[in-house]
């Protein structure tokens, strides 16, 4: 069965004139020294029959800590992961501005192996970057959703 998850890509303009794009640095362990290849858009797993837009927005909420902007998201599309996981996006120009960062957490065994669980967020940072800088944030898989964002707004 394939795994599906739904996710929410928010841009701007920058200053620069570029484009600036929201992401998350995943939490946990693993992560926790890596500044490259381990960010991510918002998003989170769903089942067969919920609706993709709404998973989205309730993941972006739990991962976050605030709901999403409300303004009109389109249908960016389904980008396939290295895992086989199929991510489908949903993006929107916004100004967002949350006051903090507050994900959910999830609990795993650390060190492994100690019998020892603890509670780790899900994201433990989230912000505005500029699409360059996201190209080198990003996990690899996730690439080609920056790539569906740029050739989206540069369809008249």
């Amino acid at each position: 069965m394939v795994v599906r998850s739904a996710g929410i890509l928010l841009y701007k303009p920058s200053a620069a004139g570029g484009l600036d794009v929201w992401i998350a640095h995943m939490g946990g362990p693993f992560w926790a020294r890596k500044a490259t290849q381990s960010w991510s858009i918002p998003k989170g797993e769903y089942l067969p029959g919920q609706d993709p837009l709404g998973a989205a927005r309730r993941e972006f909420a739990e991962e976050i800590g605030t709901p999403p902007p409300a303004v009109d998201y389109f249908d960016l599309g389904a980008f396939r992961q290295p895992s086989g996981k199929i991510i489908t996006v949903f993006a929107a120009e916004s100004d967002f501005q949350p006051r903090q960062i507050v994900s959910n957490t999830f609990p795993l065994e650390w060190p492994k192996g100690s019998g020892t669980i603890q509670d780790f967020p899900e994201v433990d940072d989230a912000r505005w970057v500029t699409e360059p800088d996201a190209r080198n944030k990003l996990v690899k898989g996730q690439l080609p959703i920056l790539d569906a964002l740029i050739k989206h707004r540069d369809v008249p």
